[in-house]
């Protein structure tokens, strides 16, 4: 009991020092991982319970002293690893969840940004569609000719609504990861084919020619025909809304030891670089050289989904997509994984 009573005090003191020590520790580590923090927790009581032992036995070698260096010796070879395994699964749970947490706010502030373009440009359509009915409803137009007019009218914002609400599902199962994609070889030759032949109205509208060439053989790659067919339509209605009068719109396909790609070839007048990395986001219509020109009307300008499908599309088959501007304009390409 006397031996408790005068060890007791020091043994307090021990603590408050190692307390001391971990804290300062700690400070220091605060910018290294949390094994490194993990290591020095477990470490510095070993080390302190050591020092302590010694310190009472007077500086002096005792069977009590052998005992307790040889057991702090075994608990220091079997925690630590333990310990560092630990940090380095705590940190990679810490990074892992701040990905999750940033994926999330990234998702959330891509819904408000849809839901703010939904609550925009829906109204356009809906507002002309319901102004045009009440003006016939009300006998306000009676000519013949202006009541076709105005039923040509309609029926063009109501394409132009449905063609709308089509893009904005089809993001949202894309946003979702609710794709249900069947994958086998499909020939990039008949996938151009089918998506110029598409886009050939709207092009020779536009007098703007569409050419396809391989370079030197079209691949065959592996992925869903018809969402394939969509990202390369998706990128010709862009090229072509933004093209002049009187260019060549121009669709190149080949084949790497890693990759198939192909590419859209326009003469837009190219894309201010600081744009560059916003093409692709959703309601995203530039500026610039690829401004609506005067002249264009309202439905042609598009509602900036159709670059944003296109790369979620792409990326659902595990590929890339990218734009450059390249020569008098720009240059989207798509890379796929070959069909093996």
């Amino acid at each position: 009991m006397t031996d408790f009573v005068h060890i007791l005090p020091w043994a307090l003191l021990a603590a408050l020092v190692t307390g001391a020590v971990e804290l300062a520790v700690l400070q220091l580590l605060r910018r290294r991982s949390a094994a490194a923090n993990i290591a020095a927790l477990v470490i510095i009581p070993i080390l302190a319970v050591l020092i302590f032992v010694v310190a009472i036995s007077g500086f002096m070698y005792t069977p009590a002293l052998a005992s307790t260096a040889t057991a702090c010796g075994l608990i220091a070879v079997v925690v630590i690893p333990v310990a560092v395994f630990l940090g380095r699964r705590i940190a990679l749970g810490a990074l892992a969840a701040e990905q999750e947490r940033a994926a999330e706010r990234t998702a959330e502030a891509s819904r408000r940004q849809l839901v703010a373009w939904v609550s925009h440009d829906l109204r356009t359509p809906l507002a002309g569609i319901r102004a045009m009915s009440e003006a016939l409803e009300d006998a306000v137009v009676v000519d013949p000719a202006e009541v076709a007019d105005y039923a040509r009218r309609i029926s063009s914002e109501t394409t132009r609504l449905s063609t709308m609400v089509d893009d904005l599902f089809e993001l949202s199962r894309i946003n979702a990861g609710a794709l249900a994609l069947t994958f086998g070889p499909v020939s990039t030759e008949e996938l151009v084919a089918q998506a110029m032949e598409t886009a050939a109205p709207a092009a020779h509208q536009r007098g703007i020619q569409l050419t396809a060439s391989a370079d030197p053989r079209w691949p065959t790659v592996r992925g869903s025909d018809h969402e394939l067919i969509r990202v390369l339509r998706n990128l010709l209605v862009n090229a072509i809304r933004h093209t002049p009068s009187d260019q060549t719109i121009e669709v190149v396909a080949g084949q790497t030891a890693d990759y198939a790609w192909l590419a859209v070839q326009d003469g837009c007048g190219g894309i201010d670089p600081e744009d560059l990395p916003r093409v692709f986001d959703v309601a995203f219509r530039g500026a610039a050289a690829r401004s609506p020109r005067a002249g264009v009307a309202a439905e042609e300008t598009g509602a900036g989904l159709g670059l944003a499908i296109a790369r979620g599309l792409v990326q659902a088959h595990g590929g890339e997509i990218s734009v450059s501007n390249h020569g008098e304009g720009c240059r989207f390409e798509v890379r796929l994984p070959v069909a093996v």
